[in-house]
């Protein structure tokens, strides 16, 4: 069986996805900011890996990978529903399924504590 991240074309399409993503991402007034000074090619790059890891392909990541990395970030919960709002829009203009986006929102949501700021 096909992993999501075979059906819809490996890393070419998902590279393509993240790329329309933080294109609307730079563009809001509540993400926006987060990216100031960002080497987004970097960034980019890094985030196709993460996304297709959630889509099932070959690059994995760690909860405490995630945390470390985003803890020192100060993510609200605006910025994390933003944040997945975006996605979610992303997705649904590459035609993904209505499953296979809540296949990656429901992987996103599930981290949602170790990527929002600690109190």
């Amino acid at each position: 069986m096909d992993t999501m991240f075979e059906r819809y074309g490996g890393f070419t399409i998902v590279s393509r996805v993240v790329s329309s993503f933080y294109d609307r991402v730079l563009d809001s007034p509540i993400m926006g900011p987060y990216f100031n000074g960002v080497d987004m090619k970097r960034q980019i790059d890094h985030q196709t890996k993460f996304i297709a890891f959630l889509m099932g392909g070959p690059a994995s990541f760690s909860d405490e990978q995630l945390k470390n990395v985003h803890q020192r970030m100060d993510i609200t919960q605006d910025a994390f529903n933003e944040m997945l709002e975006l996605l979610t829009e992303t997705l649904e203009d590459f035609d993904f399924s209505d499953a296979d986006v809540e296949t990656v929102r429901k992987e996103i949501l599930r981290r949602k504590p170790i990527i929002l700021k600690q109190h």
